[in-house]
């Protein structure tokens, strides 16, 4: 009787197990084959800026990429939200507030900072070699604060953060260029501590006093003006994003993704909507996915997504004392 129950035992774990192997394999052709237009586009906005985009192109090929990623752009797919805010850390002597957000769909932080010339730009030691992690990058500078910055790219496919993508300029020189005089989303600020977005090439870095900036977007807002339409088209994920306001305050924000339990992750529309609510006039959004991250005080704030802890990146946007 004990040796039926143990074979019936077996019998159904194999069956489970098979049809959890079958599932898996099943899963992405049913995802990214099926009549679900609305889950696939926002899986392969999710899945395409992130670290494997290749995952997508082992099904999809560029052409249905590219107007997938562009369908996310329609007029009125999405609407503004309430977003709640709690504050975490308001350091009147150090200018410096933290407050957790929390949107139908995401949780993050938002930190403000009064001072925008205390906003600087770190730089791997090892360009081209290493990546180093935010609180790395934080600790540096000397820095009491900072979030991850520009992308990268990756020549020898290591994944380490060796290179970054781009423009890249700290303390007015600029240390790493890919693109030539190509033109540019440059994401950085002047030498007057002015935040300042938009399309540039190396040679113009110099003539608009551009002392810290990365290279990346897109844009969220532009001279108070909501620039993205839709959800954004990339789908849902952790974001970082940096803005400015009116009165120069700066504004870090990250928000946690790809964890069902705590926080979905949100869409470019959302990222948006969060600096609308701090009524920024300027925002962009910068690298996110497993890199996006918020240090404070040398900890971490955020909830990562990535089982490895802290990636390895380029740059980051940091606070100096």
């Amino acid at each position: 009787m004990k040796k039926k129950r143990t074979i019936r035992i077996k019998k159904i774990l194999a069956f489970l197990v098979y049809n959890l192997i079958l599932a898996v394999i099943l899963a992405p052709f049913v995802l990214f084959w099926g009549p679900f237009q609305s889950l696939k586009t926002v899986a392969v906005g999710s899945v395409y800026t992130s670290r494997h985009p290749q995952f997508v192109k082992a099904f999809l090929s560029q052409d249905e990429i590219d107007k997938i990623m562009e369908s996310g752009y329609g007029n009125g797919v999405l609407t503004s939200q309430d977003i709640s805010r709690s504050s975490v850390v308001n350091d009147a002597t150090s200018g410096i507030t933290i407050e957790d957000i929390k949107g139908p769909s995401f949780k993050g932080k938002v930190m403000l900072i009064k001072d925008p010339k205390r906003i600087k730009l770190a730089v791997t030691k090892q360009i081209g070699t290493t990546g180093e992690r935010v609180s790395d990058l934080v600790q540096d500078m000397g820095a009491i604060a900072g979030i991850n910055a520009g992308g990268f790219y990756d020549p020898n496919g290591k994944g380490n953060g060796a290179f970054p993508d781009g423009l890249t300029v700290q303390n007015g020189k600029l240390v790493h260029n890919n693109v030539g005089n190509q033109k540019v989303n440059i994401v950085g600020f002047d030498d007057q501590g002015n935040f300042v977005i938009g399309d540039m090439t190396a040679s113009q870095l110099e003539e608009k006093h551009i002392q810290e900036a990365v290279s990346f977007g897109p844009n969220l807002i532009v001279n108070g003006k909501s620039v993205i339409q839709g959800d954004g088209g990339w789908g849902i994920a952790p974001r970082t994003g940096i803005g400015q306001t009116a009165d120069g305050t700066v504004i870090f924000v990250v928000i946690d993704g790809r964890q069902p339990t705590w926080s979905i992750g949100a869409t470019l529309r959302d990222l948006m909507n969060v600096f609308n609510d701090y009524h920024a006039v300027n925002a962009v959004n910068l690298d996110g996915g497993s890199s996006s991250e918020l240090v404070y005080d040398g900890k971490v704030q955020n909830k990562l997504w990535d089982i490895f802890g802290e990636r390895y990146i380029p740059t980051a946007f940091v606070v100096t004392p």
